[in-house]
């Protein structure tokens, strides 16, 4: 594996972990009145378009971290209509 490709498997945790806290903030409280859903339908849109991107440079960073943040975009998408 590149050392480039390394760090982009460590760029791409840091920034998908940051996901992480408001999902199980929202998850917790069962609340999101002030998460923008269409923020979060913009974010998901953008993932896809990133994993397709990634898929077609074979690029592992750019896969693994755009499915695990749209996986917790997704997550978000569901608490908020649920939560509404």
């Amino acid at each position: 594996m590149d050392t480039i490709e390394i760090v982009g498997l460590i760029a791409a945790t840091l920034t998908t972990s940051a996901f992480v806290p408001q999902v199980y903030k929202a998850f917790k409280h069962k609340s999101t009145a002030d998460v923008s859903l269409t923020m979060y339908i913009v974010l998901l849109a953008g993932l896809i378009l990133w994993i397709v991107y990634g898929l077609h440079h074979n690029s592992l960073s750019i896969i693994l971290a755009n499915i695990v943040t749209g996986l917790l975009a997704l997550t978000m998408l569901v608490l908020k209509m649920k939560h509404k």
